[in-house]
């Protein structure tokens, strides 16, 4: 049988919110065919263990340790029958016609080479899911909370119609369908990211190669949103930083990189003095938080 789309999920240690990923996508309705292939990052709960015996059809890769989200969906992507690729988070849940509204863009739009779904909080209201891409100005205005001054920086997504297509730089891979001929174009995700900033780097790519990305508002999502890297809060800070660094370097150049490393240590002064004097009137985890993550920051910028 031929499958149109192949779905992966990268998970760790999320097996309860997995299992309900699971049980919506078999529950929502769809036109098209597809396979689902599971990579597990080195999970470590009993429930993760036991969604292995209950999805039989399920293709399951099972790794020792956590290879980060990258690399995982790259080894599902190796597997994946399908013309389409369906990145899907396992803390989602998927409605009718979900996958459908993502396939027919791709269908319609030929020059679309991945296209995102409109993302829900848990109590309906819309989760921001595409950015214009960082550039030095960008992260400038978003580390002093300059939007107000600036407010062409972003994206206003609170405005945009829910039944129009929207063109846009960085689609959050949260529910991300890709053509794999565009990325047979351009190549697999890139590595070195380890969380964070892939799927920003691919659009990135797909845009640089002549493609277009798409936010597909027909397409309903819902997404709790970091289970994962809540359970390791102070080293995924570190790591969205370390990777958009990478980005700079990558996409940019070096004098932008020390740029924005400049830019990054005053913000980071600035939200350390603002957690000190947060302590002086109320202590809290937020404040303990804040002094500890933008600390450890600067202690580790100039590796980065």
């Amino acid at each position: 049988m031929t499958i149109d789309v192949s779905i992966a999920i990268v998970s760790y240690n999320v097996g309860v919110y997995l299992r309900a990923c699971l049980d919506s996508i078999y529950k929502s309705k769809t036109n098209f065919s597809y396979e689902i292939i599971v990579v597990d990052n080195g999970s470590s709960d009993k429930v993760t263990r036991e969604l292995f015996k209950l999805y039989p059809s399920i293709i399951w890769i099972q790794n020792e340790t956590n290879k980060g989200f990258a690399a995982a969906n790259n080894q599902a992507i190796q597997v994946a029958q399908g013309n389409l690729f369906w990145m899907l988070n396992p803390d989602t849940i998927v409605y009718d016609d979900s996958m459908d509204s993502l396939v027919s863009a791709l269908l319609t739009y030929e020059n679309v080479a991945a296209c995102g779904s409109r993302l829900l909080n848990q109590d309906g209201s819309l989760q921001t899911s595409c950015y214009p891409f960082p550039t030095l100005w960008r992260e400038f205005v978003r580390l002093f909370h300059l939007e107000t001054l600036f407010p062409k920086t972003g994206y206003k997504m609170h405005k945009w119609p829910t039944n129009r297509i929207q063109f846009v730089d960085n689609v959050q891979g949260a529910s991300l369908l890709i053509r794999k001929s565009a990325l047979k174009e351009i190549g697999l995700l890139d590595e070195n990211y380890f969380m964070y900033t892939e799927e920003v780097d691919l659009n990135y790519r797909f845009q640089k190669a002549g493609w277009k990305n798409a936010w597909i508002p027909t397409s309903v999502v819902m997404h709790y949103g970091g289970q994962s890297t809540q359970q390791a809060l102070t080293p995924m800070f570190l790591q969205l930083y370390q990777t958009k660094i990478y980005f700079f370097r990558k996409h940019y150049g070096g004098l932008t990189v020390f740029l924005y490393k400049v830019v990054l240590f005053f913000a980071a002064i600035g939200r350390i003095i603002t957690g000190f004097f947060m302590n002086i009137f109320k202590q809290s985890p937020d404040s303990s938080n804040l002094i500890k993550n933008y600390s450890q920051l600067l202690a580790n910028i100039a590796a980065y």
